[in-house]
């Protein structure tokens, strides 16, 4: 009964070895990444100006990272010549290349009251140029590690119809 007995703990510690390799090798791939993923520029920009007004537009990220991830969230504050306008709140499934560019279609309801209705309108005839700061965040995940990654962006866009 004694050798089998050793055998048992033998066969233990084996495991338990194997087991806490397996952890660490968890741990070090599950890491955060270098560098935050950066928000390069907003493209493609376009307003419908209808009686619901929406910001059609583009977000063009980088990841400089050599691990890929997945981009699970968006949520960001627009804000037009330093008034909130709208806001991007959108759920996403979206892969992130490593080392590359990739690209979020953005949509945002415009809240013309807060612009003030006629002088954004007579703004839009006329081409009128809008400073656009983009605040917020997105929610990354890197194998199965979340992280929140800040945006502050700040664009001028000429907006006509």
């Amino acid at each position: 009964m004694n050798l089998r007995s050793n055998k048992i703990n033998a066969f233990r510690q084996t495991s338990n070895v194997f087991a806490f390799l397996i952890l660490i090798s968890l741990f070090t791939q599950c890491q955060k990444p270098d560098q935050d993923i950066v928000l390069r520029r907003i493209k493609d920009v376009v307003v419908d100006a209808n009686t619901d007004p929406m910001l059609k537009a583009n977000a063009v990220f980088y990841n400089p990272n050599k691990v890929s991830g997945r981009l699970k969230k968006i949520k960001i504050d627009i804000y037009v010549n330093g008034k909130k306008t709208g806001a991007v709140d959108q759920d996403l499934k979206t892969k992130i290349p490593s080392r590359a560019e990739f690209t979020v279609p953005l949509e945002v309801k415009l809240s013309m009251k807060e612009l003030g209705f006629m002088n954004t309108i007579i703004g839009m005839l006329g081409g009128k140029k809008y400073e656009v700061r983009y605040e917020g965040f997105l929610k990354l995940s890197y194998h199965g590690v979340p992280i929140k990654v800040p945006v502050d962006y700040k664009d001028e866009v000429r907006i006509s119809f």
